[in-house]
């Protein structure tokens, strides 16, 4: 298994490149703000040949090079039917206006659908450059967030994409339209408790953590853990990683 990511742009959202291997057939996570140049030396690096985006939800820091990279390659990008609206519309969805600057060529960002637009749905097996990606509807960071899961093979535990549902030691904001705290709660205990604490995390934002960490040491997770009531604001805040 290969697994190659990055931290890009301004918000440091990470990238991530998924194979079964080297010179095989990936799958492309995630290619939010100045992303496409990463994905492309990685692409040469490990010779690799991009058949999919996929999206763990439509706020700007994740999907501000999904035109460019799925326009390289040639390849659709699957988001789910929530947060489809977030690619070609994202002042919508932050709450103000992301400022014209922010629109330009040297940004990196790219508003718009790619020419080939998948929609993901609860529970969906993704079968993909010969890898198993389970989707998990997670709303709460934004209405249309999703998990992908990877199963346990020979030489690596079982993986989960968090995007920004989980990180090591937060959580995803939910202070921007369409989030609702108390629906990440759920998602929470819906998605993350059920799995094996061997369970390695890579989110959108940090360092990657494992299930068993977090259910040990993550307020929110210790919350819904714990059976404590999903609140809609108050508890723990979670500071503000990415959009």
């Amino acid at each position: 298994m290969l697994i190659a990511g990055f931290p890009a742009g301004a918000w440091g959202t990470n990238c991530y490149l998924v194979a079964p291997a080297a010179g095989e057939e990936c799958v492309i996570i995630d290619p939010g703000h100045q992303a496409a140049e990463g994905v492309a030396e990685a692409v040469a690096r490990h010779r690799l040949k991009p058949v999919a985006v996929v999206l763990t939800h439509g706020h700007l820091d994740h999907v501000a090079s999904v035109v460019p990279v799925c326009g390289a390659h040639e390849v659709p990008a699957w988001i789910h039917p929530e947060d489809r609206e977030m690619m070609s519309e994202p002042e919508k969805w932050l709450g103000r206006a992301i400022g014209q600057p922010l629109l330009g060529g040297p940004d990196g960002i790219c508003v718009g659908e790619p020419d080939d637009v998948r929609e993901l749905a609860d529970g969906a097996a993704l079968s993909l450059a010969g890898l198993e990606l389970t989707v998990a509807h997670a709303p709460g960071h934004t209405r249309g967030s999703v998990t992908f899961r990877l199963p346990e093979r020979t030489d690596v535990p079982p993986v989960l994409f968090s995007g920004d549902l989980l990180f090591a030691g937060s959580v995803g904001r939910t202070d921007l339209p369409g989030g609702d705290h108390a629906e990440l709660l759920r998602s929470l205990a819906r998605v993350c408790l059920p799995l094996d604490d061997s369970t390695v995390v890579l989110s959108g934002h940090g360092p990657q953590t494992t299930i068993g960490r977090e259910r040990a040491a993550n307020p929110f997770l210790r919350e819904v853990a714990d059976g404590g009531p999903f609140r809609t604001g108050g508890g723990t805040a979670a500071p503000r990683r990415g959009m």
